[in-house]
């Protein structure tokens, strides 16, 4: 039995549990909704374009958020790596942060840039800065030193040293930061589009709630999975499938 096949077999058999629940439960279709009015309000909401157009409102800020934090995270991480009065003060305080949950930083956006997008493409930035940071530093120091030394005697320096010793070979490690990176920001982007405002599919979440569509909820809540799974699979499992066998690991 191939993957997809045990895959499909294993959403198929959740569905049919799901189903039989909700029509013997006895709880009404606003608590907890049949899987067919699910995907009928779904099916709707693509036609209509409110899914639609609220899926392009979230991908827009998660590019623009995560941008961002990759070039934010790429800088630090070199700085850290780089000095050592750096990582004493810069990695110190990045460490710390990095304990604190993305949502948390939601009042602040608030208050510094009011309930709009700024405030939402704040938090995605930082869901994901402090983890890019980190794993951009283990992955430049994790460089062997033979290839750092090599490099150095054929008089290879400066950004021709970065360009073509450091960042190819902590391409792996970066790949696994990029990775954990994107959860990171789409989670922080859900949660500041449910409790802020300006549309995207964490708003249409709320929007559900407030209503006592729970159709609707759960069919947001499907799209949510499903993106974030196909970029995961098509995106960063390409990548470092590429990777590994491009090193010979696989």
């Amino acid at each position: 039995m191939t993957t997809a096949l045990r895959r499909i077999s294993f959403i198929v058999i959740i569905a049919v549990i799901w189903e039989a629940t909700s029509r013997l439960s006895g709880l009404p279709d606003f608590m907890f909704p049949s899987l067919i009015q699910v995907f009928e309000t779904l099916y709707n909401g693509i036609l209509n374009g409110q899914i639609l157009v609220a899926i392009g409102k979230s991908l827009s800020r998660l590019l623009i958020g995560f941008s961002i934090a990759i070039v934010l995270g790429l800088l630090m991480g070199y700085l850290i790596w780089r000095y050592k009065w750096v990582e004493d003060t810069l990695g110190f305080l990045v460490t710390a942060l990095q304990s604190i949950p993305s949502i948390v930083w939601f009042p602040l956006a608030i208050i510094w840039f009011g309930l709009n997008d700024m405030a939402i493409l704040f938090i995605v930035t930082i869901g994901a800065t402090w983890t890019m940071t980190t794993s951009a530093t283990s992955g430049f120091k994790n460089v062997p030193q033979l290839y750092q030394r090599v490099a150095k005697t054929f008089g290879s320096t400066g950004f021709h040293f970065i360009r073509t010793v450091i960042l190819p070979a902590s391409v792996p490690q970066l790949l696994s930061g990029l990775r954990i990176a994107w959860a990171f920001s789409w989670r922080a982007l859900m949660a500041g589009e449910l409790l802020g405002a300006g549309g995207g599919l964490g708003q249409l979440l709320e929007t559900g709630r407030s209503l006592g569509q729970m159709d609707l909820v759960i069919s947001v809540m499907i799209m949510i999975a499903v993106i974030g799974t196909i970029i995961d699979q098509i995106v960063f499992t390409r990548l470092e499938r590429s990777v590994q066998t491009k090193w010979g690991v696989a």
